[in-house]
């Protein structure tokens, strides 16, 4: 009875003591997240829709959900040129920087493009796509590298700096014929993973509805654009219990455990 007493009383410590660092843990901003991601994009990111989120609970990962609805690549660009995309601890932190940016532009276009991300005269407008693409990705890396001259990163003193790991996102079907062939091009040049949405959403503009004779999309859509003279779901709907923020949450999943670096 007294090492039965005994056995209780260890756990009974062992668990206070957990509860203690947990709740340390906690108030220090800590957390029990394997990983974290950030996410740049518009309002089929934003954090209403639910994907991300979803995605990011399947994948122990923390979400920093930075997109806003009306907003464009070059928005994201002017956001790293004052500072504001993220932070220098958030840097620290991020595994993987994901964007979804998907006005149907052409951004693999290569005319105009600097060597240095410096040279690109700031603030950009939204005339150059591919420039703010551009911008975007190479001083990501840059700043990823150069956090191996940092005494205050543990990246410091490491031969390549902080791996930059970056995700890009095509539409979330294929009706942007510009813009999902031309991100797959700059994901390529770059060796870039893409989350292939437009290929994996379960349906194709190629074919009707066979009941609605109407595009696929509309039906899980909450408003319609027109492409080419012929209508298409816009927006889809909002929220972690619509389908297609589940499938689309499903999609990148997959192809973010092929990505993110294993960790102990």
């Amino acid at each position: 009875m007294k090492k039965v007493l005994l056995c209780l009383s260890f756990f009974v410590l062992a668990l206070s003591n957990i509860q203690c660092q947990n709740k340390e843990d906690s108030l220090n901003g800590k957390s029990d997240n394997k990983y974290t991601i950030l996410l740049t994009g518009a309002s089929f990111a934003s954090s209403n829709n639910g994907w991300f989120e979803l995605a990011c609970k399947q994948l122990n990962a923390k979400p920093i959900n930075t997109a806003i609805g009306g907003t464009a690549i070059a928005d994201a660009a002017n956001r790293m040129v004052n500072g504001t995309l993220y932070t220098k601890e958030e840097l620290e932190d991020i595994d993987a920087f994901v964007i979804m940016h998907v006005h149907d532009e052409n951004v693999a276009d290569t005319a105009g493009l600097k060597q240095n991300y410096e040279d690109y005269p700031v603030p950009f407008d939204r005339s150059n796509y591919a420039a703010a693409y551009d911008y975007v990705i190479k001083r990501y890396i840059t700043e990823c590298y150069n956090l191996k001259f940092d005494k205050s990163s543990k990246y410091y003193g490491s031969k390549s700096g902080k791996p930059a790991v970056i995700v890009m996102c095509t539409h979330w079907h294929d009706a942007r014929t510009i813009f999902n062939p031309a991100i797959r091009k700059l994901g390529e040049r770059w060796g870039f993973p893409i989350v292939e949405f437009d290929k994996y959403i379960g349906f194709s503009g190629n074919h009707l509805h066979p009941v609605t004779g109407k595009q696929y999309s509309i039906l899980y859509a909450h408003n319609n654009e027109v492409v080419k003279g012929e209508e298409f779901g816009w927006h889809p709907y909002e929220g972690q219990d619509e389908y297609i923020q589940q499938r689309m949450a499903a999609i990148f999943t997959e192809l973010m455990e092929k990505v993110l670096p294993l960790k102990p």
